[in-house]
């Protein structure tokens, strides 16, 4: 299998070399990994029993023992933070996984069929455009109830189409290609072509945007659940902390505060990381500069 030269980052020393002098990429993967890793070590352990609430402690400020405070139940936000991170990173990946696994494979296969097929399945992709993943979410809601599942389907829903342009765009441009070309004189179908030659050129692409729709998710989740419509109680999340603290910022401003950075801090996270992979991976960024 030969890949296009346009579409290669360099030999796998070279692609090191290039993360460990992008910035943007070291600073966006060690604030993902921190992000990540509270998020594991909160099924193990959490600084406080979220479950045990502690009406005495309500709204208590920054201290030893409460790091960032309580919340209006005297639950430790800290704690709830760290299982909100679990939360919301697993409706993230579900999602953007449902993304593409349907988007990917459709926009491969447009672009191998082309024609009339090809239209259709982009004017679909403009009609699935036209409904939002909050509006997408408050139907789905209608008609099963709110749930993190519901969200996950939503934002997946949402990703789909946007996966699916992007595989287009870049399987258009690789199926003129000399390298193609002869591999469709040799006898091999679309399908084989797509899998050997179509998706290897892509695959960049394809994760620098899979780090952007990760951070249109945690954004996402958190709007969900702000308006009552992702993830329920008792499980924390973000957002629904965000909700839960409008009415007492006032009184105990910290109840917004930190759930509030925690989504800006992994957002910013993950759209460093993107911009930093697409610096490494895409030969044509680092021409430019």
């Amino acid at each position: 299998m030969s890949l296009d030269p346009v579409f290669i980052a360099g030999p796998e020393r070279h692609i090191l070399r290039q993360a460990l002098s992008n910035r943007s990429f070291l600073i966006g993967l060690a604030i993902v990994a921190l992000v990540a890793a509270m998020a594991i070590v909160s099924f193990a352990w959490t600084p406080q029993d979220i479950t045990r609430l502690q009406v005495s402690d309500r709204m208590q400020g920054l201290s030893l023992a409460h790091p960032f405070g309580t919340d209006h139940l005297g639950r430790d936000i800290l704690s709830m933070i760290m299982i909100g991170a679990r939360n919301s990173i697993a409706v993230a990946i579900l999602a953007v996984g449902i993304g593409i696994g349907l988007g990917v494979p459709l926009g491969c296969w447009a672009a191998a069929r082309g024609g009339w097929l090809d239209e259709a399945v982009m004017r679909v992709n403009d009609l699935v455009f036209a409904f939002p993943a909050l509006l997408s979410a408050v139907m789905i809601t209608a008609i099963f109830g709110p749930s993190a599942i519901n969200a996950i389907i939503a934002i997946g829903i949402f990703n789909v189409p946007v996966f699916a342009r992007v595989a287009r765009a870049g399987a258009l441009a690789i199926w003129p290609r000399e390298y193609v070309l002869a591999a469709r004189a040799s006898g091999k179908g679309r399908f084989l072509i797509t899998v050997e030659h179509i998706l290897p050129n892509i695959a960049s692409v394809l994760l620098v945007q899979g780090t952007i729709q990760f951070a249109l998710g945690i954004l996402a989740e958190a709007g969900l659940s702000y308006l009552g419509l992702g993830t329920q109680p008792p499980m924390p999340s973000w957002g629904r902390m965000l909700f839960d603290a409008q009415t007492r910022m006032v009184v105990a401003p910290h109840l917004a505060l930190f759930p509030g950075l925690a989504i800006v801090v992994t957002v910013l996270g993950l759209n460093l990381l993107g911009d930093g992979l697409r610096d490494v991976l895409d030969p044509r960024v680092r021409r430019q500069r």
